[in-house]
């Protein structure tokens, strides 16, 4: 699709990879996105959509946006980021499909894949190949346009969850403009993403929750803070992310979420059983085995953690 009158930030005669971005969601997340691409030269104009005119106008005044825009206008577009929450997707899918331009590529940022693409097959129907699901692993508990900055996607995963309908170009657009934001891509199926992702991100999420409520639900709740240190700041970081996007995650992935919070209550019960025996040896063995994978895993980290 092509927009030769309104490609604002290309120059000269050259076209950039995505002539008219539409981000829907232009916070951390689609911010970030559209700020890596114009940093990068490759977007020509990007359009913004949001609930709150506040936020389009902080965005637009960070520069992340060209202007704001409505769901039709952004069905328009070249190429079209959702970064909304997950329970949010089948909604942006049902304002952008009548209106959808038969050449614009649709892609999310959404932390579950299964319930995503089903949402879009209910959506988009026969035009399912436009939409090409995505998922960056990158993030941080700050939120909104002000927290967006191009170099979050630098050295970061982005899972690409390609449907059987997408055609290559459409797969391949996606894929050129997360790498032109520094990502690495990877591909998976859907369900592969939703187990895998349930306990390495959306499990240890609900425990950081989890935990954080039991401290405050305490007598001397205010004790505990006060004298907490940097091992509970540290385990209780990602608490302090969005209750909407965590909700809707955990409701989403919640079948494979449950398969590996039953198998955290299975790893809980060999260590109460180890203290409850006084057995030093099997709890020096337990804690040696997972302190040396830690660190091994860790050393071949690029950067500190994010969340997820």
């Amino acid at each position: 699709m092509s927009h030769p009158d309104s490609a604002g930030g290309a120059s000269g005669s050259s076209r950039p990879l995505v002539p008219v971005l539409a981000v829907v969601g232009v916070g951390l997340i689609g911010g970030s996105f559209a700020a890596a691409l114009r940093r990068a030269g490759q977007v020509g104009e990007v359009w913004g959509v949001g609930r709150q005119v506040a936020t389009l106008e902080q965005a637009r005044k960070l520069g992340l946006i060209d202007r704001p825009a409505t769901l039709q206008e952004a069905a328009r577009a070249d190429l079209v980021l959702m970064a909304v929450p997950v329970g949010a997707t089948r909604a942006t899918l049902d304002g952008l499909a009548p209106h959808l331009g038969p050449d614009t590529v649709v892609t999310d940022a959404g932390s579950t894949k299964m319930d995503v693409v089903r949402a879009a097959r209910e959506a988009l129907g026969g035009r399912i190949g436009q939409f090409v699901p995505g998922h960056p692993i990158a993030g941080s508990e700050q939120s909104g346009p002000g927290a967006a900055f191009a170099d979050l996607y630098q050295d970061r995963t982005v899972i690409l969850t390609p449907l059987d309908e997408n055609p290559p170009g459409a797969v391949g657009l996606v894929e050129q403009a997360w790498g032109t934001c520094g990502a690495r891509i990877r591909t998976m199926r859907p369900g592969e993403h939703d187990t895998v992702l349930a306990s390495v991100s959306h499990v240890p999420h609900l425990l950081a929750f989890a935990y954080m409520a039991q401290v405050l639900e305490a007598a001397d709740a205010p004790l505990r803070l006060d004298l907490a240190g940097s091992g509970f700041r540290d385990f209780t970081r990602i608490a302090g992310g969005s209750p909407d996007m965590w909700r809707d995650i955990f409701l989403a992935n919640r079948e494979a979420m449950m398969q590996e919070t039953a198998a955290v209550r299975r790893a809980l019960d060999a260590f109460e059983q180890a203290m409850r025996q006084g057995d030093a040896a099997g709890l020096q063995a337990m804690l040696e085995t997972v302190s040396k994978s830690r660190r091994a895993w860790r050393a071949g980290q690029p950067s500190p953690d994010t969340n997820e």
